[in-house]
């Protein structure tokens, strides 16, 4: 038997875009492309549907290389274009977007970076539309996200070769390179970028979180991969994974995709409250739903929240664009660095906060009848409760209170 609001769903969908050129942030293109990925993104959650045709558009519109400089083939966006469009693509379907966190956070340590060795390779790959995704997560290690990792490179003729497991592989399923932290034959951490499609490079869809199901992060297994001599990076202070608070960016992202969840949030809770012909409760003040004044301040407070959280994220970005704008100068970062990690996660405690109480709430607007499957909005809460626990908001929480105290300052590597 067909899903009556399933069928629904199909008959109203926007055709599949088509696209002559890389977009930009203001390309009106856009905003076809994020109506397309809306219009499937409820029963691709619900039904397991793995987003292929939709990466597929996002090569062609080469929407990976927003950050990427003009001279280098990309749009040239500052990082609060960059999360302008991170949201709204977060408002229609956050898999989506949290698949790409990695892809845009290895923009911005590889090919923007003029001191990277091959930052030229990594730029044009970029700028012909390719994902790169990320496999860095080892069970075995004793801090999560730390090293050292088990996960080896040794030498083999004029390159290496490469042997380990990776979990949480975020946006690897889709991706056509992976970026995969490694131990070096000294020791020392690099990164190997590398096609997953080479010999030996075995990806597992066995992500079975409560939300983001659809991330592509299973695990991903590297069998004695071939790994030439200009695919490895190595960290250093002023490169790759080693540069402090680089990865503030990255953490940004996520909260950035949970303020787009919470924008859908209130799409989906003013759809629902200015559609709803049925039945008011007896005891209610109006006989219109619509009318009914409690309701609307529902609306009212989601509306407001949705507005803080986008604000927070935006402003987080001008801080990091700072940052960014210093080192094209040649000018000291380390003050504005650790400003934009502070951004970051002040933005992450408030906007996480919000988000998942703004899922819960849309359910206050619309009844019962709106907890049915086929209508799927409990994604909203999994997603964002998924989302929110990747780092503890009690350990940045913390962090900032030490901060404010004593002027201690946050951590410059892991999950800040």
């Amino acid at each position: 038997m067909i899903d009556k609001d399933v069928l629904v769903n199909q008959i109203a969908s926007p055709p599949r875009p088509a696209f002559s050129g890389p977009l930009t942030h203001r390309s009106p293109e856009l905003k076809e492309l994020f109506a397309f990925i809306a219009a499937g993104a409820a029963e691709r959650d619900r039904e397991r549907i793995h987003p292929y045709d939709v990466f597929e558009l996002v090569r062609s519109a080469r929407l990976g290389a927003l950050r990427l400089r003009r001279e280098d083939g990309g749009a040239g966006s500052t990082l609060r274009e960059l999360f302008e469009v991170v949201i709204a693509l977060a408002a229609a379907d956050p898999n989506i977007a949290h698949s790409l966190r990695n892809h845009y956070a290895f923009v911005e340590r590889f090919p923007l970076s003029r001191q990277v060795a091959h930052g030229r390779k990594w730029a044009d790959i970029i700028a012909s539309g390719a994902i790169v995704g990320l496999a860095s997560t080892e069970l075995t290690s004793a801090r999560v996200g730390a090293s050292p990792f088990a996960t080896k490179l040794v030498p083999d003729r004029d390159g290496f070769r490469l042997t380990g497991t990776k979990y949480y592989s975020t946006g690897t399923l889709y991706a056509d390179y992976v970026q995969v932290r490694a131990a070096g034959p000294d020791d020392a951490v690099v990164t190997a970028i590398i096609p997953t499609t080479r010999e030996g490079v075995e990806r597992i869809d066995d992500w079975d979180g409560a939300g983001q199901r659809l991330t592509g992060s299973g695990t991903t297994y590297f069998h004695d991969v071939r790994v030439e001599a200009d695919e490895i990076e190595p960290d250093s202070p002023s490169t790759g994974y080693g540069v402090p608070h680089s990865n503030s960016v990255a953490q940004l992202l996520v909260t950035a995709t949970v303020a787009g969840i919470l924008r859908n949030v209130l799409t989906d809770a003013v759809a629902l409250l200015g559609s709803r012909k049925d039945r008011h409760f007896y005891f209610a003040q109006t006989e219109r739903v619509a009318d009914d004044p409690l309701l609307q301040e529902i609306i009212g407070h989601i509306s407001a929240s949705a507005y803080t959280a986008e604000v927070l994220i935006l402003a987080a970005a001008d801080a990091h664009d700072a940052v960014f704008q210093a080192r094209e100068r040649g000018e000291p970062d380390a003050e504005l660095a650790h400003a934009a990690s502070v951004a970051a996660s002040k933005a992450k405690l408030i906007v996480d906060d919000l988000t998942i109480r703004g899922a819960s709430q849309l359910f206050d607007v619309a009844g019962a009848s709106a907890t049915r499957r086929a209508k799927n909005l409990d994604r909203h809460w999994r997603n964002a409760r998924t989302l929110a626990s990747h780092n503890p908001v009690s350990l940045k929480a913390r962090a900032l209170g030490e901060y404010e105290l004593h002027g201690t300052q946050l951590p410059s590597k892991g999950f800040f």
